[in-house]
């Protein structure tokens, strides 16, 4: 029997989020800044974060970050460039990039923003021992299993010795679900704690994010660390 994941397409996903206005209401779906939900996202995040304190210390300079499938910059420009001292995005949409530059463009000035990649998930490989935390937000849904599995074991040399993967993402409450509007799949918790394990990953913490519109999937948030022998 086919899986969800074997319908993914990375051309099919381009082409449409390269159809989609290079906007917030674009890439979330018509869910932009007249909607409770980018502010309700970027609180919950800082909120999350916040709760890790403990379990994210970093050298003073050091707290680098990266933002996977970053978009237009809004996770970057609102929420992942008020916790880090620089922040790398992840991209492979062009327009979306060229918005990204136009946007984050004060935050470049300030010495915050370090490189904007224009690169899929699938293809980018971290520099070794480089972020304090890599954050991926609404996009590991368009990388089928054993590829996902495969991103979390580059991401995991891409940490430093004390840093964290953070994943934000829509679940399922059953089976996985593939959308061909965007070739994508959205996962259960449970599927994404199979996969954790398997890039060996350990979860330290989770969290369902609150106040978002009905009618959306729940949102869930993992924080991750490399399994240590």
């Amino acid at each position: 029997m086919t899986t969800p994941d074997a319908h993914i397409n990375y051309k099919d996903a381009i082409d449409y989020w390269t159809s989609v206005p290079a906007t917030v209401d674009g890439v979330l779906g018509g869910y932009g800044d007249e909607t409770p939900l980018p502010n309700m996202d970027v609180h919950g995040s800082m909120h999350f974060v916040r709760k890790l304190k403990s379990r994210m210390i970093a050298d003073p300079g050091a707290k680098y970050s990266c933002d996977i499938g970053a978009g237009i910059g809004r996770v970057t420009k609102n929420f992942l460039s008020k916790i880090s001292d620089k922040v790398d995005l992840v991209e492979p949409v062009v327009p979306f990039v060229e918005q990204a530059h136009k946007e984050l463009e004060p935050l470049k000035k300030e010495g915050k923003i370090g490189e904007i990649f224009q690169i899929g998930m699938q293809d980018w490989v971290p520099e070794e021992n480089k972020y304090w935390l890599i954050w991926c937000q609404w996009c590991v849904g368009h990388l089928p299993d054993d590829q996902l599995v495969q991103f979390f074991e580059r991401c995991k040399k891409g940490l430093q010795k004390n840093g964290t993967i953070v994943v934000k993402e829509n679940n399922t409450v059953g089976e996985d679900d593939f959308d061909p509007v965007d070739s994508s799949v959205t996962r259960s918790d449970e599927k994404f704690q199979k996969l954790f394990k398997e890039a060996g990953l350990k979860m330290i913490a989770t969290e369902k994010q609150k106040g978002l519109p009905e009618g959306l999937y729940p949102v869930r948030m993992y924080a991750l660390k490399p399994i240590t022998e």
